[in-house]
This record gives structure tokens, C-alpha cells and sequence, in this order.
């Protein structure tokens, strides 16, 4: 049981290397997170989209519990995110946070997801999504544990 962020792209930022870190280092099982970033494609458009869909299709193994990041998705409350994760980890499941390229993800990306969550309808930078990412994930296991970390 483990949470892995699944990234097409390059390497973090070093603007966002510290607070990507700051979270992660927080994180304790289940709400650990690993990074797995995969390269960008050097074509464009849907090639670029197949191409690096694949790719993630490649990386996730039938087992996993595959969250779809997505401004088209569901946006949901930190508290039901926490509610979410807590559910896949009670269940035994290993969570994969798919975070798709410049072009986004084709439709076999979207049929595999288990959910497609939302984290606005505004478009963010994939590096920023990424610090979002480890701070929510953290805010869920404070939610979890009861800790006064997120103050509804």
C-alpha cells in the first residue's frame, strides 16, 4: 500500500524541489509517495498524447488504484480525498496519481483511471501540480489521523 505519482515530464524543478521535499518527508504508510517520472514525448499534439500514454499504461499494473489528474475531472474537498485514500489503503490497494504531459492523456488513459479528479478548472503548471499533489496527499493523512493540520 503506497501512493506513487506517475509524472510525464522532466525532473522537479528546483523551485519546487524544497516543498515537494518538506511534504514527502512527512508522509508515513501508507500516505508514502514516490515519484515516477516518466520522459516527455518529442513529438507533438495526439502523437505526443499516444506516445506518452502508453508510456503510463506500461507503468501501471492492473492492481493499482489509478487517479487521474484532470481539470475536467471531479473536484472534490480535502476531507473526501483523505476519505478516498483511506478506503484504497483499508482495501489494501496501492494508489498511482497519473499526471499526463503538455498534451494531456488519450482515452485509454481515461478508461483506465479509477477516478478523475479535478484540482480546479483552472490549468496549472505541471511543476506547481506536483507541490499541490504532495501537500494534499499530506493533508489527507493529517485528516486521517485526526491531526489539526487542516482546519475546516
Amino acid at each position: 500500500m503506497s501512493i506513487t505519482a506517475l509524472t510525464v515530464g522532466k525532473k522537479h524543478e528546483p523551485w519546487v524541489v524544497d516543498g515537494i521535499e518538506r511534504y514527502t518527508k512527512r508522509l508515513r504508510k501508507p500516505y508514502d509517495l514516490t515519484w515516477k517520472l516518466l520522459p516527455h514525448s518529442v513529438q507533438s499534439d495526439d502523437a505526443a498524447r499516444d506516445e506518452e500514454s502508453t508510456r503510463i499504461l506500461r507503468a501501471l499494473s492492473p492492481r493499482d488504484h489509478v487517479i487521474l489528474l484532470d481539470e475536467r475531472g471531479t473536484n472534490i474537498s480535502s476531507p473526501q480525498l483523505a476519505t478516498r485514500l483511506q478506503r484504497r489503503f483499508d482495501t489494501g490497494e496501492s494508489v498511482v496519481v497519473v499526471i499526463g504531459g503538455a498534451y494531456g492523456v488519450n482515452s485509454h488513459i481515461h478508461a483506465r483511471a479509477d477516478f478523475t479528479w479535478s484540482l480546479s478548472k483552472l490549468v496549472f503548471p505541471h511543476q506547481l501540480v506536483r507541490l499541490i499533489l504532495a501537500e494534499q496527499i499530506y493533508r489527507a493523512q493529517e485528516i486521517s489521523a485526526g491531526r489539526p493540520y487542516h482546519h475546516s
